[in-house]
């Protein structure tokens, strides 16, 4: 384990611990106070070194501060150790393009935790979209929010880490952590935009956003619309999916997928159905991560995914900071 800052980094060495082929061995941790704490709760060795860790183990899972991730990843690629990162896999396109050519040059197994993309309710739109049940799609919503930064008695700054709120580490706010998850869901079903629009909002006076949009278009008119924050106590989370021919809706808040569309027959037109089959949820990333060591298999679609990932949060990030649209090729 390469830190313990992520709020996942505990779901991660549990992951480790529950899977056949796997053993949590050793952590590593930019706070050797955490680092130390955790090896003593597990029963493993802690190191001080991370290079010295690298040295003795087969893996490493990634749960540093956002913008450590180039130089952890890398050192990770060069001692030939295989990687599983949280996301991001780092801020900016130029860190990923390094860490991408030191993966390939080293030949290590990297997957990124993309964690939507294997859920049921995606594999069962993904399907209505690829079978074109919708017609052409013209629009996609998907919004994710919590309750992060909200003061409880509990906590007056709210349940997230304070580290949360640093720029530094973090890369920015709601749009770059919670907001990956729609947004790589907008990209899986609508493609890569041509430009990236976004508005933060600072509802907790903070120094990253805790509310956020971003908006991608598309010079053939199709629209994409991300949505994330830490300031909404009760919001679900929604995936909208509209097309010339229909449109399907997706929430958490009763777990229905609802479809009505010209392309499916009578029934669909007359009224919305509710009855379109989800099924189980694929495999895990982690999961995934493990039958790529084994086969000599690659996570070729997941790390297409994440790279285009970082390039949209970079893109949101740059339209906030310059007040103007970002066109992607522009971080070619």
């Amino acid at each position: 384990m390469a830190s313990y800052w992520h709020v996942h980094a505990g779901d991660y060495a549990r992951q480790v611990e529950a899977h056949p082929l796997t053993e949590l061995a050793a952590v590593w941790d930019e706070d050797p106070k955490r680092g130390h704490a955790v090896a003593e709760v597990k029963g493993i060795k802690f190191f001080e070194s991370y290079k010295d860790m690298l040295a003795e183990v087969d893996a490493v899972i990634i749960d540093t501060p956002t913008t450590m991730h180039e130089e952890v990843l890398i050192a990770a690629a060069e001692a030939g150790k295989h990687i599983f990162t949280e996301k991001v896999i780092a801020p900016t396109w130029k860190e990923v393009r390094a860490i991408l050519d030191a993966v390939e040059a080293n030949g290590v197994k990297l997957m990124v935790s993309l964690p939507r993309l294997y859920f049921g309710y995606t594999l069962a739109v993904r399907e209505v979209v690829e079978n074109h049940r919708l017609g052409q799609v013209t629009l996609v919503r998907s919004r994710l929010s919590h309750n992060g930064a909200i003061p409880t008695d509990q906590s007056p700054t709210g349940w997230l880490p304070a580290h949360f709120f640093n720029k530094e580490q973090c890369g920015g706010g709601a749009m770059i952590d919670l907001g990956c998850h729609p947004m790589y869901l907008v990209r899986l079903l609508l493609g890569m935009p041509d430009t990236v629009s976004a508005t933060y909002g600072h509802i907790t006076g903070r120094e990253v956003e805790d509310n956020a949009v971003s908006v991608l278009q598309y010079n053939h008119g199709a629209i994409g619309i991300v949505e994330a924050g830490f300031v909404n106590r009760f919001s679900p989370f929604a995936l909208e999916v509209h097309g010339t021919e229909g449109s399907l809706l997706y929430s958490t808040h009763d777990e229905k997928m609802i479809i009505r569309s010209t392309a499916m027959g009578q029934e669909y037109v007359d009224e919305w159905k509710v009855n379109v089959p989800v099924p189980q949820d694929d495999k895990t990333a982690f999961e995934q991560w493990i039958d790529h060591i084994n086969n000599g298999t690659e996570a070729v679609e997941n790390i297409q995914l994440a790279a285009d990932l970082t390039k949209l949060m970079e893109a949101s990030n740059r339209s906030v900071s310059e007040s103007r649209a970002i066109a992607i090729r522009e971080l070619a």
